[in-house]
């Protein structure tokens, strides 16, 4: 196969149904970890339990503290239609840009529980529509909004999770350390660690935080040939301070997921702290700042498997993977983890 790495076939590759994880491991820390030497170009295979074995003692980790939203509702037209909204943003007017699966039209109200609706403001030549929520005819903000979603809204999970979420689904799919609600799918790298893990990173390595608040377009297939004529999705970021100084030093970091690589990777070019991050990271894109990288295995043609390559090149990308299919790893959201050293 003659590889190019600007064209979006290139990031193709076939994998059984059977290893795309439905539920996460249990205990979570005893999903499989593929370890990747670039310097050597050798696959170590490993237990996610034993991680720290591996990463050299001075690394500074970077995680990203957001909180997954219950985005997904379900409710009716008032002509009794049956709707299903998905959260993908808030926008700085009071709206949100959302995904709904039913025919709406602008002006239309759409009814929810608890005295919940939503009226259609916009509908954009994507397919996104903006809304405005309101609970009991009042214009709600966003945290009125979050609560009321935390008692009537569902887990989001990924599209190729195709099961209804569950109460554990609210565990599960949200990170040990997660605090500003915000996304409203998980940084699923993170999903890996147990308390007990979570506790030992914090004894023995120093921990920083940024904050990118997921959005439903890191699903978005790549749709074009060339990758780079992809419209990337944005999602809204920021980064405290003490996390900016240690990017700017020459300290090693591992980036605890492809969100935290991205925002790191926006600042190393930009240098900013907040704002919205659209940064596409492919082979023609490398990273500048992340030295080692945390992440899962990810959907055929998708902006993350770029992401990854830019790490390691697209020949190495495709080797890893097939290995990781040989040897039965469990792929995508719940599945098992990936550290690039």
């Amino acid at each position: 196969m003659n590889l190019d790495p600007t064209k979006t076939v290139s990031y193709d590759y076939e994998l059984p149904k059977e290893l795309i994880a439905m539920t996460p491991a249990n205990p979570k820390d005893s999903a499989k970890l593929l370890i990747y030497d670039r310097k050597t170009q050798t696959i170590t295979h490993e237990i996610f339990k034993n991680i720290f074995n591996y990463i050299p003692k001075k690394t500074s980790f970077i995680l990203n503290d957001t909180k997954v939203i219950k985005a997904r509702l379900f409710g009716r037209k008032k002509s009794g239609g049956k709707i299903e909204l998905l959260l993908h943003k808030p926008l700085a007017d009071g709206t949100y840009e959302v995904m709904i699966r039913g025919r709406v039209k602008e002006g239309l109200t759409l009814l929810f529980e608890n005295n919940l609706s939503a009226k259609v403001e916009k509908i954009k030549k994507t397919g996104i529509k903006v809304v405005r929520f309101f609970l009991h005819n009042k214009e709600c903000d966003f945290e009125t909004l979050v609560h009321t979603l935390e008692a009537i809204g569902h887990v989001p999970l990924p599209p190729y999770i195709q099961r209804k979420d569950c109460a554990k689904d609210a565990i599960d799919y949200q990170t040990k350390f997660s605090k500003h609600y915000g996304a409203v799918a998980a940084p699923t790298a993170s999903l890996h660690f147990t308390e007990a893990l979570f506790q030992k990173m914090q004894d023995e390595f120093d921990v920083y935080y940024i904050t990118l608040h997921v959005g439903a377009g890191t699903f978005k297939p790549v749709d074009s040939q060339i990758i780079t004529d992809h419209q990337m999705h944005s999602e809204i970021f920021n980064i405290p301070n003490n996390t900016a100084k240690l990017l700017q030093s020459d300290a090693k970091i591992i980036a605890i997921g492809t969100t935290v690589a991205r925002t790191v990777e926006d600042f190393a070019r930009f240098k900013r702290v907040s704002g919205e991050c659209s940064l596409f990271l492919h082979p023609n894109n490398p990273p500048q700042r992340v030295d080692y990288l945390l992440t899962n295995f990810h959907l055929p043609k998708s902006t993350l498997i770029m992401l990854v390559a830019s790490f390691i090149g697209l020949p190495e990308c495709l080797r890893v993977y097939q290995e990781a299919i040989k040897k039965r790893y469990r792929f995508f959201s719940y599945g098992d983890a990936m550290l690039i050293l």
